[in-house]
């Protein structure tokens, strides 16, 4: 027949649309044309299409060749759509047979001699693919990665001709084999015994990962805030296969490669503080994740807060809110995944050294103001924790060994547990289900009464010290708040206040 239809996934964000690629053969001028809003990667397919039709033995039609990429009005970007094109010339022309192709989807960049290359974003295909109830046929570079979506649903080529002997019955394409995942976290995550002393910032990091919440440590060099962010992952329970498929997709969408063996370890992040507000939320004239969807059900780590810019610290907020981030373009509109546990550090002065008893601190008021003004007041409203992390004697330090990371994880999991019973991490409990879940009694009311009007704090500030002091009451196997876990969690975020004065 002299039109054939094949199936492919473009890339928007993490999603893979659905690209139907219609191949027509007419009478005319030999000639190959693309429509459906392909972009310079796409039109030069023709030329390696054609080269890998010829290198592989197939006659290139003569004729006048129209290839549309639908829908139409969705860009196409890169080289995904060559080995669709191919199979779609070689149907059309009737080299291959079309009675099979309704179940399959073709993605991979075509090499000149007819290898087939890898491309990005072949996870999510993958995923949609299997939703369609469809088999993907991918490049074996990127069977491994499109296998994490099942084994079944996806099949492997190196050669163009591998996959017309598959479609002519002759010799079945394999699949990727099955991934034997560990659902244990990664033994060799850094393990919280390496933490000396330093017992509150040892108890914050354990509510922190108990009920998912944000994280500040202040003090002055060398006392162990990067060491001890560091070790939250191992404090946190594997991820679940939906969100270690997110993660991985994220990781697919950037061109990253999938660690098979850590793929259910919660991501870790911590950029350089010269990185860009792009480099953080995402962004470019091709929308790509930034760092925040890269921490995806994981960490991000911001190291020397105040270093980075401004601008670039704003645009958190509005993803630490509602875990999601959009990014907007003339031509598109994308979103990003960008649920993640927020721990930042800095020093508590430019010198590093303000409060510190063996250190003289050399900064004025003035610049201690301006380094602390560098974070904005509605950031830090969202940081659920503020904890000193004073300069230990070393005495204290080769005396001070704490617990390590599985003793304190089984009490993270065991707290975990009771808030999913109850439907959501405390960290992001609906402010409706907040007093119910709660139950404050009259003393504890009065408390935070005094406590909200003593520190001026915001709305937010009320409902993040509620939301920890649950997951303090959760740690402790308590039914309801009292009047001791409402202290702890106040404790932990009047510091607060010393910042943004």
């Amino acid at each position: 027949m002299s039109l054939a239809i094949v199936f492919s996934r473009a890339q928007l964000g993490i999603d893979a649309p659905l690209v139907t690629v219609e191949v027509h053969l007419s009478n005319g001028l030999p000639a190959l044309s693309i429509v459906g809003l392909p972009e310079a990667a796409v039109r030069e397919s023709r030329e390696r299409v054609r080269s890998a039709l010829l290198h592989s033995g197939f006659e290139f039609p003569a004729r006048r060749i129209t290839v549309n990429l639908a829908p139409a009005d969705l860009p196409k970007q890169g080289g995904r759509y060559d080995l669709a094109i191919a199979i779609g010339i070689l149907a059309a022309s009737g080299q291959v047979p079309d009675d099979t192709l309704a179940g399959y989807e073709f993605v991979a960049e075509l090499a000149l001699g007819g290898g087939l290359r890898p491309v990005r974003g072949v996870l999510p295909g993958a995923l949609a693919s299997r939703q369609a109830q469809r088999r993907l046929i991918c490049a074996h570079d990127n069977a491994a990665e499109a296998a994490l979506a099942g084994p079944s649903h996806s099949l492997m080529a190196k050669h163009l001709l591998e996959i017309c002997q598959h479609l002519r019955k002759l010799e079945p394409l394999p699949q990727p084999d099955a991934l034997s995942v560990s659902h244990e976290v990664d033994p060799e995550l850094p393990d919280l015994v390496d933490v000396r002393g330093q017992p509150r910032a040892r108890r914050a990091l354990e509510i922190t990962a108990a009920g998912g919440h944000n994280l500040l440590l202040i003090g002055p060099p060398g006392t162990g805030k990067t060491l001890l962010a560091s070790r939250l992952p191992g404090l946190l329970p594997p991820l679940s296969e939906a969100e270690a498929l997110e993660s991985a997709a994220v990781l697919s969408v950037c061109g990253k490669p999938v660690d098979l063996r850590r793929w259910r370890t919660r991501p870790f992040r911590a950029p350089h503080h010269n990185a860009t507000a792009a480099a953080l939320v995402g962004g470019g004239s091709t929308p790509r994740p930034g760092e925040i969807s890269l921490a995806h059900n994981g960490v991000l780590f911001l190291d020397e807060l105040p270093e980075f810019p401004r601008h670039a610290l704003d645009m958190l907020r509005e993803p630490m809110e509602t875990g999601m981030v959009t990014v907007s373009r003339a031509a598109m509109q994308t979103d990003f995944p960008a649920r993640f546990q927020f721990i930042a550090a800095m020093n508590p002065c430019p010198c590093g050294y303000h409060g510190d008893s063996e250190h003289d601190c050399r900064c004025s008021l003035q610049q201690v103001q301006r380094y602390r003004a560098r974070v904005s007041g509605p950031l830090l409203d969202r940081i659920d924790l503020h904890v000193d992390m004073p300069r230990l004697p070393w005495r204290q330090l080769e005396t001070g060994i704490g617990e390590d990371s599985a003793t304190v994880r089984r009490r993270v999991m065991t707290a975990r547990a009771r808030q999913q019973a109850r439907g959501s991490l405390n960290a992001q409990l609906p402010l409706a289900a907040l007093d119910e879940v709660c139950g404050l009694g009259k003393t504890e009311k009065q408390l935070l009464d005094k406590v909200a009007t003593r520190f001026r704090l915001s709305p937010r500030a009320i409902h993040r010290i509620l939301r920890v002091a649950r997951s303090i009451a959760d740690l402790d196997d308590k039914p309801r708040v009292a009047t001791t876990h409402l202290q702890e969690s106040c404790g932990y975020r009047c510091p607060d206040n010393n910042l943004v004065d």
